[in-house]
């Protein structure tokens, strides 16, 4: 029995021999053996700080409740909060407050159940003011933003996929290219990086052939021209070559086990002249509708794309704006923290640039960076968004637990990881149910919102009806903090009209019998 308790003392005294010895941590030197419990206090401090430490809304870049509100939806649990707000609202700056009417328009009833269909088509047709061969209208408000495999595990990806075929929503493919897991049964929208991943010949060069190959293979609705995203604007992308697996080098048409470099630049356009030369010979060449991402920062492109488009005919067809606080790709801290303005700042900025040009109902704006919460989303659409993608919120309906392992390739669920034995945990038929839960629930929340505004559609809710708290009991509309003119944030009216009788042929109107005989006025 003696050898039970000298084996434990053998082992501490071979890790304070170490400790002593080695140069690299001057704690450890100081205090051997007990200095590990700070490096393992430190590992483990965001998932204590997470379940144990911090408030219900306290935490980055989700807080608990956002949390638990999209795990419920994506579960079909309960996702009400019972006992009012826990949150100080006359004294939290940036607090967002949606005005309500007490009359407005009929508009369709919605069912009260989480995970219950709602139907939000978007509001404007996509690639109709330009003419384009395959335009079309989005069935879905809230799409998947862009996560490509690589990032993500094939199973996320898988599970993703399903889910928007089962929500009746668009994912998009990220710039790692069309994967066999995109390709389940959801629509998609292809985004082309600066690596040309999928469409690139064997130097890395744009290849036009190929492009169309895969456009002919897949069902692709739009495509998109990424020329950079809120977690790192500007900066290009690395994945390490030991990750380059055979699967992933055939979906990207890239060398096995090589360094695969995104360049932080395009080099089929060096100007604003020449991308739109390029996004009208993609859009002649398959017939798709073809857009942009972009973070915002300098508004010189911007002021330089809308003149052109003003001047010349030529244009996109659609303008995705990530905010600076988006965050499924992994980056420097100065850029997760620092570079690219945040979603409402650099959104209304653009669309205020096409506005005054009078483009913006010429063009559907989609946006991202954490509007996959209901008050989020509504502030999106009444700046002008016409559509909405979420991605951190699909991935935590996948089962992502905001571990913020995505850049180790030690995700615990299996969700941004390579690693076979992670990736096996996350079962994609069950989590895809559960991504379409979830989208189902956020577009539910939207209708209702939409109804409390009197309104039939998210995108008309107006920068009027929404007010952003200044922390000093003091609110102030969205159309002031943002310099919008009064008709600004609106479809047109001929689409406000169409999309009304869209939404008006889905359902019963309102939320409530038919009046009585005896109603005021009615009998």
């Amino acid at each position: 029995m003696k050898w039970r308790r000298v084996l434990p003392l053998a082992a501490a005294a071979g890790v304070a021999a170490h400790d002593l010895a080695q140069r690299r941590h001057a704690l450890l030197r100081n205090f051997p053996v007990i200095g590990h419990g700070r490096y393992l206090l430190e590992r483990i401090g965001p998932e204590l700080r997470q379940y144990i430490v911090a408030g219900n809304d306290e935490e980055r870049p989700f807080s608990r409740d956002q949390r638990r509100w999209v795990y419920a939806s994506a579960k079909l649990e309960n996702n009400y909060f019972g006992f009012g707000t826990d949150n100080d609202v006359e004294h939290t700056p940036g607090y967002v407050i949606v005005k309500h009417r007490t009359f407005g328009g009929a508009v369709p009833a919605s069912s009260p159940h989480v995970g219950q269909e709602a139907f939000i088509p978007c509001a404007k047709v996509l690639g109709a003011a330009r003419g384009r061969r395959r335009a079309f209208r989005p069935e879905s408000v809230v799409n998947i933003s862009g996560m490509s495999f690589g990032s993500l595990s094939g199973n996320a990806v898988a599970a993703l996929n399903k889910g928007a075929a089962l929500a009746g929503c668009m994912q998009n493919t990220g710039e790692g290219s069309v994967s066999p897991y995109h390709l389940l049964g959801g629509e998609l929208v292809w985004q082309i990086g600066t690596g040309y991943f999928g469409c690139r010949d064997e130097h890395g060069r744009f290849d036009l052939g190929r492009l169309k190959d895969v456009v002919a293979a897949a069902p692709i609705r739009a495509l998109e021209v990424k020329l950079s995203q809120g977690a790192k604007p500007s900066l290009g992308g690395l994945l390490p070559g030991v990750k380059v697996s055979p699967e992933i080098a055939s979906t990207r048409g890239i060398p096995v086990g090589r360094d695969c470099v995104s360049p932080s630049r395009h080099a089929e356009f060096t100007n604003t002249d020449e991308l739109l030369d390029w996004v009208e010979m993609l859009a002649e060449e398959t017939g798709l509708p073809v857009g942009i991402k972009s973070a915002v920062g300098d508004m010189t492109f911007w002021d330089e794309l809308t003149r052109l488009m003003a001047d010349t005919g030529r244009g996109v067809d659609f303008v995705n704006i990530d905010g600076g606080e988006g965050g499924t790709g992994a980056s420097p801290l100065v850029f997760t923290d620092s570079v690219s303005l945040p979603f409402r700042m650099g959104f209304s900025r653009v669309y205020r640039t096409f506005a005054r040009r009078g483009l913006h109902e010429q063009v559907v704006f989609a946006g991202a960076g954490k509007l996959g919460l209901p008050d989020n989303a509504v502030v999106a659409f009444a700046l002008g968004a016409d559509l909405v993608y979420v991605a951190r919120e699909a991935m935590l309906a996948v089962g992502c637990i905001q571990a913020q392992k995505c850049h180790t390739d030690t995700c615990p669920t299996g969700v941004a990881t390579q690693n076979r034995w992670l990736a096996h945990g996350l079962d994609p038929e069950l989590k895809s149910v559960r991504v379409a839960n979830y989208i189902r629930t956020l577009r539910r929340d939207l209708l209702k919102v939409a109804e409390a505004t009197g309104v039939e559609h998210p995108a008309m809710i107006g920068t009027d009806d929404v007010e952003i708290l200044t922390g000093q009991t003091v609110g102030t509309p969205l159309r002031e903090i943002y310099d919008y003119e009064p008709d600004w944030g609106h479809p047109s009216a001929a689409d406000q009209a169409e999309v009304a009788k869209l939404m008006a042929g889905t359902a019963s109107k309102g939320g409530s019998a038919a009046p009585s005989p005896t109603a005021a006025g009615r009998s």
